[in-house]
């Protein structure tokens, strides 16, 4: 059996696994997002999901404030799980740390899926100062988004609390620079809620330039945390994907 780590968390190992589903959370979010998928997904799809420095019970550590070295952290962590094919799901800034780690661990690794999930393609420059600007600034974007109650904010020592690891993630998301390089080979779906105020159906298409293999885009009811929505609808799409894919021994 392989053992835990800091880096990823197997709520229900599955040593008979088919495929191990790797999922990467949103800025200020934590592994236990996922945690509710285990037993919903398919039978023989293990989830895992990763915890990021300075958030969830590792808050007391600092937070990193570059993509590359959340980037090589997380692959490194996904590397012993990989004797069954790995799949990726990534949200919002998740789905940016999911590419760059599906594009690490490629050709060494065997990708069955990638889901990349309310996020612009990494490709486009989009303006983003926001890990610059001042609390209240934050939190306003934070709420526009949905997903997260006011109350968690409604005093200072709640705002100390959740903002450090929401302005990080904010800064690695705000800073990345897209750099030429081998796509992923592996299948990819691009997804989002139909009211996302975040990324638009266009944006969405354009990961297509991110690809080398099949390439789709859905959409669900919901805004930019349609997955907590439409969790069942979300859960059968990606069942329905991993069981078509392809399992072939893991290569190492």
């Amino acid at each position: 059996m392989t053992p835990p780590t800091v880096w990823i968390r197997r709520p229900e190992p599955l040593e008979s696994a088919r495929v191990r589903l790797v999922c990467l959370p949103h800025a200020g979010g934590a592994a236990e997002f996922f945690h509710g998928w285990t037993g919903l997904l398919a039978p023989g799809i293990e989830v895992a999901a990763a915890q990021y420095p300075g958030h969830g019970d590792r808050r007391a550590e600092p937070c990193l404030e570059q993509l590359a070295d959340l980037v090589t952290a997380i692959a490194t962590a996904v590397r012993p799980l990989a004797d069954r094919p790995i799949a990726l799901f990534g949200h919002s800034l998740g789905a940016l740390v999911a590419y760059e780690v599906a594009r690490l661990l490629e050709p060494s690794v065997q990708l069955a899926h990638l889901f990349v999930s309310g996020r612009h393609a990494p490709g486009e420059h989009v303006a983003d100062d926001l890990h610059e600007q001042d609390d209240d600034a934050l939190i306003r974007d934070v709420l526009r988004l949905g997903g997260t109650k006011p109350e968690l904010f409604s005093s200072p020592e709640l705002r100390s609390f959740f903002l450090p690891a929401i302005r990080s993630g904010y800064r690695v998301g705000g800073t990345y620079t897209w750099s030429p390089g081998p796509e992923p080979s592996c299948p990819i779906t691009a997804l989002r809620g139909a009211d996302d105020p975040e990324v638009s159906y266009q944006q969405l298409e354009r990961w297509a330039a991110h690809s080398t293999g099949d390439f789709a885009v859905r959409e669900f009811a919901g805004e930019h945390f349609y997955l907590t929505e439409a969790k069942s609808e979300l859960i059968t799409l990606i069942s329905a994907s991993l069981q078509l894919a392809p399992v072939r021994g893991a290569q190492r």
